[in-house]
């Protein structure tokens, strides 16, 4: 099962990885994670410019949180250097999407606008009034987020109105044909 879980990964230049006890803490230039392990089943330690995860035995369970954690690790890793974005598109008929100060401010088809207020740890950007991006150093909580976002107007299939992901691909169905009615 866990080939992933067995490659190392590597640490870059200016990040330290500290292992305390069922802790891992990543700091780098853009912030700091942390992520709790079971450290029952799963040894976490720094070699050199490395990170070696270890299993206890050949389970499956424990093969599986194997590669787990080395996946969680690598993504922290990545966070702390080079962040994670989330791309967003607003599509529909007088639908669109604006910043003010830290609200995110939706006119999606609603009798109101739909407000997102900024959470904490993710930065949100509108380069255009139908394309919203979410920026963060936590591939998690930035995936949350923008799945929050979508869900206020997931897209429908006839006309594809709604807020989709930029690489998400929606196969359009067909719209009732004329004529041919029940006699």
């Amino acid at each position: 099962m866990s080939r992933i879980g067995r490659i190392p990964v590597a640490i870059p230049a200016g990040v330290t990885v500290k292992v305390e006890n069922d802790k891992i803490t990543v700091k780098g230039a853009k912030g700091e994670l942390s992520q709790s392990f079971d450290a029952k089943v799963i040894g976490v330690k720094v070699q050199g410019a490395e990170v070696a995860v270890t299993r206890i035995n050949d389970e499956k369970s424990v093969k599986a949180k194997h590669g787990l954690y080395r996946k969680l690790i690598q993504n922290m890793v990545d966070g702390v250097t080079k962040g994670f974005e989330k791309s967003l598109i607003v599509n529909g008929v007088g639908f669109k999407a604006a910043m003010q100060g830290t609200k995110l401010v939706l006119n999606i088809g609603f009798s109101h606008t739909v407000e997102y207020i900024q959470p904490q740890g993710v930065k949100i950007e509108c380069p255009s009034i139908t394309e919203v991006t979410v920026k963060g150093i936590d591939k998690e909580f930035v995936g949350q987020v923008a799945a929050t976002i979508r869900a206020f107007r997931k897209p429908e299939p006839y006309h594809l109105y709604g807020i989709r992901y930029k690489d998400e691909i929606i196969i359009q169905k067909e719209g009732k044909t004329a004529g041919g009615g029940a006699k």
